[in-house]
């Protein structure tokens, strides 16, 4: 069985606990200081005798004064340890809850694209940041009052036993009544707690589309529907909450009430042994208040029960996403040097029992530039992520210098591709970062000269902070043609030998897609590349264009070889000019 296998099978909780051993020696410490905190709780109730028989029994002064400073002393110290001990585990859960985010965030960057495509943004926010903050609970308050109240319940417990053990016997009596609601609360909080859990991703999502999507909603006029979406999903939150509520407020009242059946019970068989003379009233005064005393921390059990079962939903979650199987992005051979020929050998791909492409045989020579033209949802995208490893062939292989790319690393594989594509990503960073993204050791000369042959430096410069602009969450600062000329520039300073255009240009009007043509001519000098295409006028000078239909390469030639074949890539072709002469006209007689 596989590590990975073993972990998963694990208590959760157990395996947050896990993150505590890295610092045991502020652990431990902790816990001494919780050990002389109990102990101090615990003195509270020996020091009830000698009050109530030396003073108000036997009246001596000189017991008076010792009390008074042994009371003092006490709470001296008790609050001494309690502030260390609270220092050093919350000091111990923060950073435990930092190396949590690191390690979701880390993983989040490694998943399959695969995985990415099935799990929505949202998801993966409410792990990074909603469930790990309720494992701060479980990791800190929760086990600092697990460890402190048991150790006070153990040195109340023998003061209890010490000063009468028919008492503590009738007392005993009454704990098994307390300690089983205290299971079923936590039992009923863990599943409320995993339903909260997952409510919560599901607004994260919202909230996610919402944002990145707002000038759609207001050009529809969809503000209202989304607030409304949102409400429904707040309300049934909410739900969950009030549930989880309803169950803790219930839990106080309850374990009151059969703490006083107990009391009850003592006070009456304590009251008879007091008046028949078999005990003082000092032995009973300090058993009352050692049980009394014992009454919060058994309550704080029940809250560090639930605080512990949150935190155990919360963890399923977390390590369900660190479990997942990621890309091995460090293994295999590095690809290095000049790349001399790609090869697709007879590859089929089948995505979610659907077969999208079958039986791709291609080879593209150094230097050559090869579109791939065909009706949406014929397969020209996802041969572009076959070949940069985001999935794998699930029959055939694809070969560079006649090696199956899967013997080489992901990310030597990855290093070599320069991609640009349709959906332009920009980061709300400034404009020289993110030219530079990838290649940050790059100086400021490099960056400005892949500016320039992107045709990007003027607009650049004439903000006002030039390279040193913010251009906002995905660019927004920024037009359509400017960002994708940035990620022209990015691609450039890249260098890489193999390029992917993926309808680079598709997105932009005529007078930004010609500038932007010319950038891409820049581009492409040099490299072997490969292009989607979606505008036919971007590919009437390559090398070669593959016609895709139903998954398959069914023609192959020049643009001009092609057109006198009369078969689907001039069906294509005579339908794109029909659209782009309908556009013209639509703008002249609006």
């Amino acid at each position: 069985m596989s590590l990975k296998m073993e972990q998963s099978k694990r208590n959760p909780y157990f395996r947050l606990l896990e993150f505590v051993r890295p610092y045991w020696a502020g652990f431990l410490a902790a816990s001494l200081a919780m050990g002389a905190v109990s102990g101090l709780t615990a003195a509270q109730a020996l020091v009830v005798k000698p009050v109530v028989d030396g003073i108000f029994i036997q009246r001596e002064l000189a017991v008076l004064f010792n009390l008074a400073l042994m009371v003092i002393g006490i709470f001296f110290f008790k609050g001494f340890f309690t502030y260390l001990q609270a220092y050093w585990m919350g000091g111990i859960g923060q950073r435990i809850v930092n190396e949590l985010r690191d390690r979701l965030y880390s993983k989040t960057q490694f998943l399959p694209v695969s995985y990415l495509d099935d799990t929505s943004s949202g998801v993966l926010i409410s792990r990074i940041t909603y469930d790990v903050q309720i494992t701060q609970s479980a990791l800190t308050s929760a086990i600092t009052g697990l460890v402190l109240d048991c150790l006070t319940i153990v040195g109340l417990v023998i003061i209890v036993f010490l000063r009468s053990p028919i008492l503590a016997a009738t007392a005993v009596i009454v704990f098994p009544v307390v300690v089983f609601p205290i299971l079923g609360f936590g039992r009923r909080v863990k599943r409320l707690s995993g339903e909260g859990q997952v409510r919560m991703g599901r607004i994260n999502t919202l909230m996610v589309e919402s944002f990145a999507g707002s000038r759609i909603v207001k050009a529809f006029g969809m503000e209202e529907y989304e607030s409304a979406r949102f409400r429904e999903e707040n309300r049934k939150f909410l739900d969950l909450m009030i549930k989880a509520i309803k169950i803790r407020a219930l839990s106080s009242p309850l374990m009151e009430f059969f703490g006083a059946l107990g009391a009850a019970a003592i006070i009456v068989v304590g009251g008879k042994m007091v008046i028949s003379g078999t005990m003082t009233p000092g032995d009973f005064a300090s058993f009352m208040t050692a049980v009394f005393l014992l009454y919060q921390p058994i309550k704080r059990l029940n809250n560090a029960n639930q605080a512990i079962q949150e935190g155990a939903a919360a963890a399923e979650r977390i390590f369900a996403l660190l479990d997942t199987p990621g890309e091995e992005v460090k293994t295999g051979r590095e690809l290095q040097g000049p790349i001399e020929e790609i090869q697709f050998r007879d590859v089929s791909f089948r995505y979610r029992d659907e077969w999208v492409m079958t039986g791709i045989n291609l080879k593209i020579r150094k230097g050559e530039a090869v579109a791939f033209a065909g009706a949406s949802g014929v397969g020209k995208t996802t041969l572009m992520n076959l070949l940069l490893h985001y999935y794998e062939p699930t029959q055939g292989a694809i070969l560079i210098d006649g090696v199956d790319y899967r013997e080489y690393s992901r990310e030597s594989l990855r290093g070599r591709i320069a991609l640009v594509s349709q959906q332009t990503v920009l980061f709300n960073d400034t404009l020289r970062a993110n030219i530079a993204y990838g290649k940050p050791e790059k100086g400021r000369a490099e960056i400005e000269a892949a500016a320039r042959a992107a045709y990007a430096h003027d607009f650049i410069m004439a903000f006002s902070e030039g390279y040193d602009t913010v251009v906002g969450e995905r660019g927004v600062k920024l037009s359509g043609g400017q960002a994708q000329r940035i990620s022209i520039a990015r691609a450039l300073l890249k260098d890489a030998p193999i390029l992917i255009l993926d309808e680079a240009t598709s997105s932009l009007d005529s007078e930004s897609e010609a500038i932007v043509q010319k950038a891409l001519e820049n581009l492409m000098q040099g490299r072997t590349t490969l292009i989607v295409a979606h505008r036919f006028s971007t590919i009437r000078k390559v090398d070669r264009i593959q016609v895709l239909a139903e998954g398959r390469i069914v023609e192959e030639g020049t643009h001009a070889d092609l057109l006198k074949m009369k078969g689907e890539y001039a069906r294509l072709y005579e339908a794109s000019r029909e659209e782009e002469e309908k556009d013209k006209k639509d703008k002249v007689n609006p």
